[in-house]
């Protein structure tokens, strides 16, 4: 183990219970209640708030399995809403930058604090600092954990979480303390340990995450590749994995969805489909990059006995490679009509982008420079539209208005951050 501990120390920092914590931000008289949030189309639970766990509502469970649950136990089901958690989100995450600028932004509720070269900083008052702040200015709770690698301050972050439940702030900064809480953290708890690993690891008694950094190098290098030679090195202390302070270019963009309920009329097939070609198209221009592939994949409900399915996908080259929305939907409705069948029920539609390069490294058409050049204008103009007066003000025409297969949002609370119609009213009584 290294023996001189810490040369570098980071933070892990995530929002409890996240989405069920964002939706107590603008009703209070959700606290201490069961909250939990249902997936797209209200499908199935994708959050719970501590209350709902300790009722036995478990994740990914498709809510019409507890619907009676939910009546009988008074638990609160609300709809995805991210654009309010997206924007929650950022705001957390530039308080996190208050402490340190080397933030790298992991998901929508954690993000790992790079503390490195901060001598003397009393980390654990700066853990409880960061609650106290992100808690006043946008009233979500957070832990916080410590370690001199990024895997250690997961680990701290799960015992705050965990068993520090009152300070919500761990720190693991030495030996003594990294055996201790290596010690009390299951394998199938670390991180960059697969649930695969973890079954195989159990077979040779691998029951903890000490219990892993005492087999052999040989042993783990040979069945979990240098990657899980890496992961022992930053359980031991040794910080293997950097901080990406940029995230990495997507090398594929998939926009997908199933429909609130099953859709026949081609027109509205064609309308999401083309919607979809339109996000993904915009995806690509914000990470600045172009596509030359594109696929699109229709789908009816593998899961409906009663009706015949059918499934199908078909990639059209996309030459010379785009990023324009009107390209990208013309392919996409190529395709479809390729793949399209009368008679059926379509449940789920997608598009996928793949091949994708940065857009300064497009290669370039002979005959085709004075179309690339319009495009890219005319895209310029409509994502500054957008950006400046809302949300699709402008769009592709054929992405149609009627939105028959939008997805079911039954139960979504008001947008309070991102749209002046949904600002939070309140009344006061004289």
């Amino acid at each position: 183990m290294n023996k001189n501990l810490p040369k570098q120390m980071y933070a892990l920092v995530d929002g409890n219970n996240f989405y069920a914590s964002c939706e107590r931000v603008f009703n209070p008289a959700l606290n201490g209640k069961p909250v939990v949030v249902l997936s797209n189309n209200d499908g199935i639970i994708i959050a719970r708030s501590a209350e709902a766990k300790a009722l036995g509502i478990k994740m990914g469970t498709p809510a019409f399995e507890v619907k009676n649950l939910i009546e009988q136990k008074k638990i609160y089901a609300f709809s995805s809403n991210y654009a309010l958690y997206g924007d929650m989100s950022q705001r957390m995450m530039n308080i996190f930058r208050e402490f340190t600028p080397d933030v790298e932004i992991y998901s929508i509720d954690e993000a790992f604090l790079d503390f490195s070269g901060f001598s003397g900083m009393d980390f654990k008052q700066t853990g409880m600092d960061m609650r106290k702040r992100v808690k006043k200015y946008i009233g979500i709770p957070v832990s916080v954990g410590f370690g001199p690698t990024k895997t250690l301050a997961k680990i701290a972050n799960r015992i705050a979480k965990k068993h520090l439940k009152k300070t919500g702030v761990a720190l693991i900064d030495t030996p003594e303390k990294i055996e201790r809480a290596l010690q009390m953290t299951p394998i199938d708890e670390v991180w960059g340990i697969g649930r695969r690993y973890a079954q195989f690891l159990q077979k040779y008694q691998v029951k903890t995450a000490w219990d892993f950094t005492q087999l052999p190098d040989s042993f783990v290098k040979k069945h979990l590749s240098v990657v899980g030679l890496r992961t022992k090195e930053e359980l031991l202390g040794t910080a293997c994995i950097p901080m990406e302070l940029v995230p990495p270019p997507r090398k594929a963009i998939r926009t997908a969805r199933t429909f609130s309920k099953n859709v026949i009329d081609y027109r509205f097939v064609e309308e999401a489909v083309s919607d979809f070609a339109a996000k993904t198209a915009r995806k690509l221009r914000e990470q600045k990059s172009v596509a030359n592939l594109l696929t699109v994949f229709l789908r009816t409900n593998k899961f409906d006995k009663t009706k015949p399915y059918y499934a199908n996908s078909f990639s059209i080259q996309i030459s010379p490679s785009s990023n324009s929305s009107i390209q990208l939907v013309k392919y996409a409705q190529a395709a479809l009509k390729i793949i399209y069948k009368e008679g059926f029920e379509y449940k789920k539609a997608g598009v996928l982008v793949s091949g994708l390069s940065p857009e300064g490294n497009r290669q370039l058409d002979l005959f085709d420079n004075f179309s690339y050049e319009k495009h890219r204008n005319l895209m310029r103009i409509l994502d500054k539209l957008n950006a400046e007066n809302g949300y699709e003000v402008v769009k592709i025409g054929s992405q149609g208005q009627s939105r028959a297969w939008r997805l079911r949002q039954e139960y979504r609370s008001k947008r309070f951050t991102t749209r002046w119609d949904e600002l939070i009213e309140v009344v006061v009584e004289s």
